[in-house]
């Protein structure tokens, strides 16, 4: 018939019927290209045996298509366009096809391939499938859009086995009007990896699959939003107009009678609709991304999956079942999990329990009521945990309850679905126990039960006296909150520690606790739930530290003295001689070195008063070291000779500052000691008039120091102070009753503020008398003038005896102020500057250091400037060769145009800043004023000149004139 047609026309008429003919032969084609529902691919690298004779860059895939059967393409189409990322792709076979139960027209199938790629790196596995199928209600004209889907892998060699998200439930969904959609897609990472889920827009490829493959760069699909794509819950006409969400238990809470909504959890992948409003096919998309733990704790993504699946909503008055999971859980590694699932039906309809997880074997799920009855139904879970399946991140098992409508409900069988979240935590250490090795601690423990793993770490933590930590099933590790310090970390296989806290020993009289728990490697990670608590006491007690109080305040004569207690051995010991002390001193509050003061052999002498000091301006730290079996010179050489090390301290150093809005003097103190200063108040001591110090008030203390404000003064006096803080170690053999005092600190008012003036260019005035200024070329040099006083009352009963002043400059109007001289003077004069626009601000400083706060701000500007002459002569006799002003202000840009009398641009540049050089007389284009071609003739030319002005407002003015070029 085709053929008879074509034949009939002839001359002009022959090419309409050609082009109906070929449009007939083409259209059954086009019809029949329209299959693809949805699909996803899966990747995993190397996983062959043996392992050393695996190949990190080799990735095994594994890709799933939903087609429409009755499609001529499905039938036609065995192969699929596989695009690997790296340039080259690959026509793959499907491996098995298979129609998917439940659902009328869907044909589930699977692919399976591989590729070695060249070098490490990130590449995006892609599928361009054509085309989608026809009916998708949610974009415009489905059939004539490509479908795509891509899997991120990572090939990095340092990853080791890496496996991508297995997703287990079909890309194909069912819902019904009115009635909240669930999907999950049963998401699972073997290696442990987390994982996230995330909205995306459907996919399509940029042009056909033949022109990928022929396009540069040819094989790189580049993937775009679907033409027309809305979420499903869109309220457009063509969509789902009308949707709002119905009742649900959540998550997401809804809004009953709001706009519908469409989401997707990211932790969990449960996405959700509420509520359809609209029959027909949908197709929505998300990714799951995999992202990997490094050994400091941060994540890196190494992997996506993008599953593009379709939803069919259809009417029904069936109603959704419900299910009931157990609440979220933690399990120790080789324990059984047990948990019962309920499902019921409104309908009275069969349920069909099922359930999905990566654990799925070797765990199981099995009808514990018969699914024949009507409207409910029981199943248990039940999974044999092991070392391998401990993890940071909980495993998801998802359980899904089905209906089975029966007649008389259009055959829509309505789902629920919950995620049990369970995570495997790590067996605890056992039978850890802690004794005496001489003057340190022996501990000891089980083999730990999950140090097959090679990579278990197993973390030693120490505490000072017992603790009253009690973790529960989920609590992994030590908090710090426990009081616990982690001292030491071993391999898993290990079985015991001798701790000699650092070389020093144990002190006498503490008792010393241990914990023990264990670190799972990444990717998965995880830890074990902490050991029972060991503990080992040791009698006798310490040589500690109790004074460091100063009893002189000077800058070259200050003393201090210090105190510390005897030790005494424990029962049944005593101490080698020779023995004695060795005290160290160093400035700052925490310092790291020390300095030898005095070395003593006599046990009785406990007491030592440093003197030549400058406790003024410092504050000193003195530590400890009781020795024996050695002689003082030898000490520090041989680590071993060291008994006991005290904990540093150091004297209380007391700061203090006028507070014009306190209205008093703010006095803060701090102190870093072995005792507890918290216990008791400190004493705040003040200079009467009489010139004796006298108790003023107290004020609470905390370990590290405390603060007072003295508001009984009066403005403009000077109060001198020092405070007294009183503590005690809080244990039975070690002193209390610690009296400690500051050094001596007055406090004077704060400078008064002062008030900032900048002598400022009169631009109006400039302006007015410009032809007459004379010669200012560009690069002149300004000066600008400040001069300032001080407010007496800024702030109230501030000092006006000022030491010298700071000067800050502002070069740009948002930049910081920056410190660029000082003086003792009131006035300042600021020279040799490329630009006069800067802004200033001063701050007085007292003889004791104090400072002011800073003055207002004070700006001098840069005035517009710019006076052109009418002539130069460019014949290189150096007098006026070149077109540039004869008066200019600093400016940032000025762009040239150059016309001869018929309106023809000769010339355009754009002149130096510092130069100015607008012109030389050349001609065509050309830059910083000088130009790339002939020159021009004699005559007049007109110019256009756009200037941006090197002003704080940044002025931008344009200048038209003419100029005589003459030779």
């Amino acid at each position: 018939m085709l053929s008879s047609l074509l034949r009939r026309p002839t001359g002009p008429g022959l090419w309409p019927w050609l082009l109906m003919g070929l449009w007939l032969w083409l259209a059954p084609d086009v019809a029949q290209a329209t299959h693809i529902r949805a699909g996803d691919i899966q990747a995993k690298s190397d996983t062959t045996l043996p392992v050393a004779n695996r190949n990190s860059r080799r990735v095994f895939f594994r890709m799933t298509l939903y087609m429409d059967p009755t499609s001529q393409a499905t039938i036609q189409e065995t192969d699929q366009t596989i695009y690997f990322g790296d340039g080259t792709k690959a026509e793959v076979r499907f491996s098995r096809e298979a129609d998917l139960l439940g659902f009328v027209n869907v044909r589930r199938r699977t692919y399976f391939f591989e590729h070695i790629y060249n070098a490490p790196g990130t590449y995006d596995v892609s599928c361009v499938g054509e085309n989608r199928f026809s009916g998708v209600k949610n974009m415009a004209r489905p059939d004539q859009q490509t479908f795509y889907i891509y899997s991120k892998v990572t090939i990095d060699p340092l990853l080791g086995v890496n496996r991508s998200p297995v997703l287990s439930a079909p890309a194909i969904d069912l819902a019904a009007i009115q009635q909240v959609f669930l999907h999950n897609p049963a998401a699972s990472d073997a290696d442990g990896d987390s994982l996230a889920f995330k909205l995306r827009v459907c996919q399509q490829a940029r042009g056909s699959v033949e022109q990928i493959n022929n396009t540069a760069p040819i094989n790189t699909p580049v993937p775009r939003p679907c033409d027309g794509y809305e979420y499903p819950n869109s309220q457009s006409p063509s969509v789902s107009p009308g949707g709002v969400q119905v009742a649900y238990a959540g998550p997401p809470v809804p809004t009953v009678g709001g706009p519908a909504t469409f989401d997707i959890d990211v932790r969990t992948g449960q996405l959700v609709w509420n509520s359809p409003s609209t029959v027909g096919d949908y197709n929505v998309a998300f990714v799951v991304e995999e992202w990997r733990r490094r050994a400091n704790g941060t994540r890196f993504l190494i992997g996506e999956v993008l599953r593009d699946m379709q939803i069919t909503v259809k009417a029904t008055a069936n109603l959704r079942p419900t299910v009931l999971v157990p609440l979220d859980t933690c399990v120790v590694a080789g324990d059984v999990v047990i948990g019962k699932i309920r499902a019921t039906d409104p309908n009275n309809d069969y349920i069909r329990l099922q359930a999905f997880g990566g654990m799925l074997p070797p765990a199981t799920f099995r009808k514990i009521r018969s699914q024949n009855r009507r409207g409910s139904a029981l199943g248990e879970f039940r999974w044999t945990t092991s070392c391998t399946d401990v993890a940071s991140e909980p495993k998801l098992v998802l359980f899904k309850a089905e209906d089975s409508t029966g007649t008389g409900q259009s055959q829509v069988p309505l789902i629920d679905e919950r995620v049990w979240r369970i995570t495997v935590v790590g067996p605890p250490p056992k039978n850890v126990r802690a004794q005496r090795s001489g003057n340190n601690v022996r501990l000891t423990w089980d083999l730990y039960g999950c140090q097959l793993n090679p990579n278990v770490t197993l973390h030693i933590y120490r505490k000072e006296g017992p603790s009253t930590f009690n973790p529960g099933p989920c609590d992994t590790g030590i908090p710090a909150s426990s009081g616990y310090v982690r001292i030491y970390s071993i391999r898993g296989d290990s079985l015991s520690y001798l701790d000699k806290r650092g070389g020093l020993g144990m002190e006498r009289g503490k008792t010393y606790c241990y914990r023990i728990y264990a670190e799972f490697p990444r990717p998965a990670g995880g830890a074990s739930i902490a050991s029972a608590e060991a503990c080992v006491a040791f009698d006798g007690r310490p040589a500690v530290l109790r004074n460091v109080t100063v009893d002189r305040t000077d800058a070259a004569n200050g003393q201090i003295t210090v105190r510390w207690t005897t030790p005494r051995p424990g029962t049944g010991s005593s101490f080698n001689a020779p023995l004695g002390y060795k005290l160290e001193r160093a400035q700052q509050t925490a310092p790291t070195s020390f300095r030898t003061v005095r070395v003593l052999s006599n046990l009785t002498d406990t007491v030592l008063v440093d003197s030549g000091l400058n406790t003024l301006d410092n504050t000193y730290t003195y530590r400890l070291t009781f020795f024996n079996k050695a002689t003082p010179q030898t000490l520090g050489s041989d680590t071993t000779t060291i008994r006991e090390v005290a904990q540093p301290a150091s004297s209380v150093r007391l700061r203090g500052q006028p507070d014009a809005t306190a209205l008093g003097n703010v006095l803060t103190w701090t102190h870093n000691v072995p005792w507890d200063n918290s216990l008791s108040p400190a004493t705040i001591f003040r200079r009467d008039a009489a010139g004796n110090f006298v108790s003023l008030a107290t004020a609470p203390n905390t370990r590290t120091g405390g603060t007072y404000t003295d508001r009984a003064i009066q403005a403009g006096q000077t109060y001198c102070y020092y405070v007294s803080t009183l503590g005690g170690y809080n244990q039975p053999t070690l002193p209390d009753n610690l009296v400690n005092l500051s050094q001596e600190l007055c406090v004077q008012p704060s400078p008064c503020t002062p008030v900032l003036a900048v002598k400022v260019t009169n631009c109006d005035s400039l302006n007015a008398k410009l032809f007459n200024l004379g010669n200012i070329p560009p690069g002149t040099r300004y000066t600008n003038f400040l001069s300032w006083k001080l407010n007496p009352n800024s702030p109230p009963g501030c000092n006006t005896t000022v030491a010298y002043y700071r000067i800050f400059a502002q070069n740009e109007p948002e930049g910081p102020f920056v410190l660029i001289d000082s003086t003792q003077q009131t006035s300042y004069a600021n020279g040799n500057l490329a630009s006069a626009a800067r802004c200033y601000q001063v701050q007085a400083v007292s003889v004791n250091g104090q400072r002011s706060p800073l003055s207002n701000v004070a700006c001098n500007d840069n005035c517009p400037l710019f006076l052109l002459p009418n002539i130069f002569t460019p014949n290189g006799d150096g007098t006026n060769d070149k077109f540039m002003p004869k008066v200019a202000s600093p400016v940032q840009r000025a762009n040239v145009q150059i016309f001869n009398r018929w309106g023809v641009r000769v010339y355009e540049g754009q002149a130096n800043p510092a130069t100015l050089i607008l012109w030389d007389g050349g001609g065509v284009k050309g830059g910083e004023g000088l130009d790339s071609g002939s020159r021009v003739s004699d005559g007049l030319y007109y110019y256009l000149i756009e200037v941006d002005f090197a002003d704080l407002a940044k002025t931008h003015k344009t200048f038209k004139g003419w100029v005589e070029v003459t030779r």
